[in-house]
């Protein structure tokens, strides 16, 4: 519906929208995205291993080490606390990235979302080449635009629960055939539907503006798709600058993650400190319209209930380093209500 935003709950006025996180997961599983442990961890069984404090700071550090970790069913009564905290705290509303592959289950962010009266707009679509089903191959571009339309018109996973996002979409550098063609098919659900896109970039400096390339060429709106992880993928000011021109919404995500290695790049990792740094940077060069921010919470050890951060590390500490740092309330505002509020408004 034009000029509004879908939820689990339903449709809903853009004013109602709130504070919001632009980008989370609260019902998946990344156990796919396991790896072997590193030589720093090998006195740990972390194929058995269940969430113990005593070893958080391992996890800390090598968070998909440990498959447990991984897996964020079964956490919904945490779920639930977290997102009346959260509310409690002064926030509204969260993005729910997660897609097809990763066990996306819509009618339980739909309860979470009634037991805590948070505003969820939850995914269609299909992340990295590894979530994707085995039957990609043979599936057509036009198959895939249809599951996407039919997730945000009709209803997801069997149910009555609409999409409010397309994404997040998962991208490698270079993209795969399958990749390629599921974000292709992506810019034509959203050209259907007037529904906002969300991009997961590969892991290179060029692969978000090569991810606008195609979606340009393939009917989608630049001016209604965010590019995730702006954290990992650029480093220079520069760069930033340089991509922001294109018009896409930029976000930092990985706010609360402290760590400087990176396990699956050979990065070095902001701190929190330094991601306020480099959007204050970015503020200053007029665009203030196309910031948002999030923690893309994933794994269990980020919770609360494990020891984490959870939901409101940005109401409750990030926001005021930025402060301050010299952002004002108004750019404040802007980030965590207007530039959200006009991303997920169906066009």
């Amino acid at each position: 519906m034009k000029g509004k935003i879908q939820t689990v709950c339903g449709w809903i006025d853009p004013d109602s929208l709130g504070k919001t996180l632009t980008h989370e997961h609260l019902v998946a599983d990344f156990s796919c995205f396991w790896s072997k442990p590193s030589q720093y961890v090998p006195h740990l069984d972390t194929v058995s291993f269940t969430m113990d404090p005593k070893s958080l700071g391992f996890i800390k550090q090598y968070p998909y080490n440990f498959l447990d970790n991984l897996n964020l069913h079964g956490e919904e009564n945490h779920m639930v606390e977290e997102l009346n905290f959260f509310r409690r705290n002064g926030g509204s509303s969260i993005v729910e990235c997660t897609t097809l592959g990763l066990s996306r289950d819509v009618g339980r962010l739909k309860k979470i979302s009634m037991e805590t009266g948070v505003n969820v707009i939850c995914g269609t679509g299909y992340y990295t080449a590894n979530t994707h089903p085995p039957n990609m191959d043979s599936l057509t571009e036009e198959q895939l635009v249809s599951t996407m339309v039919h997730d945000i018109t009709q209803g997801a996973d069997g149910t009555d629960v609409m999409c409010g996002v397309i994404g997040e979409i998962g991208c490698s550098w270079p993209l795969t055939d399958n990749e390629l063609k599921v974000l292709k098919a992506a810019a034509t659900a959203q050209s259907e539907t007037g529904c906002p896109v969300i991009i997961h970039p590969g892991g290179h400096t060029d692969s978000p503006s090569e991810i606008i390339r195609v979606l340009q060429e393939a009917g989608g709106d630049v001016g209604a798709t965010l590019m995730c992880h702006m954290d990992c993928t650029f480093f220079e000011l520069e760069d930033v600058l340089e991509f922001a021109s294109l018009g896409s919404y930029l976000e930092w995500d990985f706010f609360g993650v402290e760590v400087s290695h990176c396990q699956w790049a050979d990065i070095d990792m902001p701190n929190d400190a330094m991601r306020i740094k480099m959007i204050r940077r970015v503020l200053e060069e007029e665009h203030a319209d196309k910031v948002v921010i999030s923690h893309d919470v994933d794994t269990k050890h980020r919770l609360m209930h494990y020891g984490g951060h959870g939901y409101s590390h940005i109401l409750l500490n990030v926001v005021p380093m930025m402060r301050s740092r010299g952002i004002s309330e108004k750019d404040i505002n802007k980030i965590l209500v207007q530039n959200p509020k006009q991303l997920l408004t169906f066009k």
